[in-house]
């Protein structure tokens, strides 16, 4: 007997665009090099492991190489599955995971995240990264996990084809580059470039949000958000700040469902 596995984009209202994740439900905890197995098998930007407790779901996520500490879109992906496979009822969830207890809420046909704010401080850009983006910044930050870089249009965002091989060596999850949105009802846009983590583009990172909301709500003094992410899939994120929480919004649709067959003994 194998485990349910589905496929799902997250933070689109239409398949085959948004953020692919891989869900996978399993009845109890395997082995890190396992799960780290089944994610390099899935070949998505993350997979997402869920076990369920009394009264919450542990969560775990890894890209094709790395686990990583916060991940939006497969969470969101993860609540979605959980509610379309009625193994919750309420209109919340809560998931307990590397980056602490995390809430998904149900908001009509929307899903919202409750997640940390990870603000960044200004920051010297490191030798190469503006190089490899092959971009002038007008602001450098840096997170936990990401460097912010905010340049002069949504343009010049779009045109970007990263050295990726060069920002591989950077000590970071990732690096953010964002602007003001050109395309009327969107307050800003964005890009996320991962390959540290074994993800050269990632489609729609919501995780990176939990940086732009408070980056963005400074600057354009609001606190409630949209925001386009331009890759080439594409996707929206709503986001809502409070003092130390982002909220995440967004929709997702299941694009297959299936049985992960391959069981360790």
């Amino acid at each position: 007997m194998g485990y349910p596995l589905f496929h799902v984009d997250a933070f689109t209202d239409c398949t085959f665009a948004g953020n692919p994740a891989a869900v996978c439900l399993l009845s109890s905890w395997r082995e890190d090099q396992w799960l780290q197995a089944v994610a390099r098998e899935m070949n998505l930007s993350e997979t997402a492991f869920l076990v369920k407790q009394s009264n919450h779901f542990d969560l775990r996520w890894f890209t094709p190489k790395v686990e990583v500490d916060l991940c939006g879109h497969a969470t969101l992906a993860s609540a979605h599955i959980l509610w379309q496979q009625a193994q919750v009822t309420g209109d919340e969830i809560q998931f307990s995971t590397r980056s602490g207890v995390l809430k998904a809420l149900r908001d009509g046909k929307d899903i919202e995240l409750d997640f940390p704010l990870t603000p960044a401080e200004a920051a010297e850009a490191p030798s190469g990264l503006l190089e490899a983006l092959g971009v002038s910044a007008k602001y450098v930050g840096k997170n936990q996990f990401d460097y912010l870089v905010e340049i002069e249009s949504d343009f010049a965002l779009r045109g970007i084809d990263p050295d990726f091989r060069r920002l591989a060596v950077l000590p970071v999850r990732g690096i953010i580059v964002t602007s003001r949105s050109a395309e009327p009802g969107f307050d800003f846009v964005s890009r996320f470039f991962a390959p540290a983590s074994g993800v050269d583009e990632d489609p729609v990172t919501g995780s990176a949000h939990c940086c732009l909301g408070d980056f963005w709500s400074k600057r354009l003094g609001k606190t409630e958000l949209l925001a386009f992410q331009a890759s080439a899939r594409g996707g929206v994120v709503k986001v809502r700040v409070t003092k130390n929480r982002a909220f995440l919004g967004g929709k997702a649709v299941t694009v297959a469902k299936g049985e992960l067959l391959a069981v360790p003994a």
